[in-house]
């Protein structure tokens, strides 16, 4: 059984992802591998990790709804969520990547957002990257 990983984060463009991640597991008959990554620090206390968890919760249900085999890691190391994510995906052997992407001013389309670039620049396997519906 392959390996689908997605980078979630509780936005519209991270339920995009978690979408298509959760269609390409059905297609391949994978597992999708969740990653969720916090840089920590004084801005993470307790409450943000309640509320993280409590997303996380909702992830889950999500995934055994779908019925896809699934596991969810939720980080927070102080990395890049763009390393974070990287590495799990080349730890898995992941056959694809999946994030999601947002709608961006005229400037912000020069470039993507740093860790997504840094993914479809880095990674090892194939990345899907969707945008959220607007």
């Amino acid at each position: 059984m392959g390996n689908v990983v997605v980078g979630y984060v509780p936005k519209p463009e991270g339920q995009a992802a978690l979408t298509s991640a959760i269609s390409e597991a059905q297609l391949r008959g994978a597992k999708v591998v969740v990653v969720n990554s916090h840089r920590g620090g004084q801005d993470f206390d307790r409450a943000a990790s309640d509320k993280a968890e409590s997303e996380m919760e909702a992830v889950k249900n999500r995934l055994k709804e779908a019925g896809v085999e699934h596991e969810i890691r939720q980080l927070v190391r102080g990395f890049e969520p763009a390393e974070d994510l990287i590495g799990i995906a080349s730890e898995v052997s992941a056959e694809l990547i999946v994030i999601g992407l947002r709608r961006r001013s005229p400037v912000g389309k020069l470039i993507l957002g740093s860790n997504a670039q840094r993914i479809l620049l880095d990674a090892k396997c194939p990345v899907l990257a969707v945008k959220a519906d607007a």
